[in-house]
């Protein structure tokens, strides 16, 4: 398959687009990811400008931007299009009126940007993530269950295997809205004891050979589907005693290794 190999650039998100994109490039990837948050050099108040400069600096590095980590507010689809930009990644939000009312909120505001998304021509991610969202592959199908084909899944290995699930089945059960393949990996650390009885682990994301998903049964499984789209390396690790440019080298010959 010929993959888009990207990566998220959350970890460089201060650095503006030339310097951007030479260090994507020299780390080997095809394809970028971008923040747009307040917390990056490109902001949701400067993005409908700042983007298109930014995203043709990427381009003249030879690399290709996939989709932005934003919100969905218009102007943030107005810059999506206007840079070429196909996707805005999001993910769903449990609020403390619980599981049904925080999906019943999250569809609505989904179909409140269905016009942009037609709109503009950009398309919402939604990626299932460990905590407080929507956890599994499972639960964001069904909330983009009638939405338009512009709303699609944002698999993401280590959260899949977080909720316990399999890349056999759900990347099969996300086949027909499938937009981005995340990768990264992840396992459980002990942490202090309290008086609870048991529960001391929290997640710990690692290098992709020392975590519970199982990446090549997750290539394995894009092969039978024919699926080629990009594949996102997100450059989280929760061990920040090794730079993360190198642990991406070091998981993108391992994931290019899985893909053949």
């Amino acid at each position: 398959m010929n993959y888009i190999w990207s990566v998220f650039t959350k970890p460089w998100a201060e650095l503006p687009g030339d310097e951007l994109g030479k260090l994507v490039a020299g780390l080997g990837f095809t394809g970028a990811e971008i923040p747009v948050r307040d917390t990056a050099y490109l902001t949701p108040a400067t993005a409908e400008k700042a983007l298109p400069v930014f995203t043709e600096q990427l381009r003249d590095a030879g690399v290709e931007p996939i989709s932005i980590a934003s919100g969905l507010d218009e102007s943030t689809f107005a810059a999506a299009a206007a840079a070429g930009v196909p996707m805005i990644r999001i993910m769903a939000e449990l609020g403390p009126d619980g599981y049904a009312a925080s999906v019943r909120r999250n569809r609505e505001q989904l179909e409140a940007a269905a016009g942009h998304a037609a709109q503009y021509g950009v398309q919402v991610g939604v990626q299932p993530h460990h905590g407080k969202f929507v956890a599994s592959t499972l639960g964001v199908v069904q909330l983009l269950d009638g939405l338009p084909e512009q709303f699609k899944v944002v698999w993401d290995a280590a959260h899949d295997v977080l909720a316990g699930d399999d890349p056999r089945i759900t990347l099969e059960l996300a086949r027909e809205r499938l937009g981005i393949v995340n990768l990264k990996n992840v396992t459980y650390i002990t942490t202090d004891a309290t008086a609870d009885v048991g529960g001391a682990w929290k997640p710990w994301f690692v290098q992709g050979a020392e975590g519970l998903a199982n990446w090549s049964s997750a290539f394995a499984t894009l092969q039978t589907l024919g699926w080629s789209g990009p594949i996102c390396l997100t450059g989280q690790y929760s061990d920040p005693s090794v730079p993360v440019g190198d642990r991406l080298q070091i998981d993108l010959k391992a994931a290019q290794a899985a893909a053949r």
